[in-house]
């Protein structure tokens, strides 16, 4: 088994090196133009998560604004039903006192 190991680590570390020689051997272009186009992808890429970042930003805020127009609608119902309340409570009083 201890061998088995030991020749799969050998054969990994060799075919890692491989790899690394054929691509530097068989790259279509320059280190320092394959360099260029990955910052530009990465710019790219940067740009792109910006503007996601925003769109989000924007749908937050957007639904921010409509969570509190509801909930406060919610608190204007409920300020009217306790102010209804104490009215009908101050009626009730007022009726019981006079009977």
């Amino acid at each position: 088994m201890k061998e088995r190991m030991e020749y799969f680590a050998i054969g990994l570390v060799v075919g890692v090196v491989a790899g690394i020689v054929a691509g530097i051997l068989f790259a279509p272009n320059s280190g320092a133009k394959t360099r260029r186009r990955l910052a530009g992808e990465a710019m790219r890429a940067a740009e792109i998560a910006r503007n996601v970042a925003d769109r989000a930003e924007r749908a937050a805020v957007a639904l921010g604004g409509r969570v509190e127009h509801y909930l406060g609608r919610d608190e204007e119902v409920a300020w009217r039903k306790v102010g209804e309340i104490r009215e009908a409570v101050q009626r009730y009083t007022r009726a019981q006192a006079t009977s």
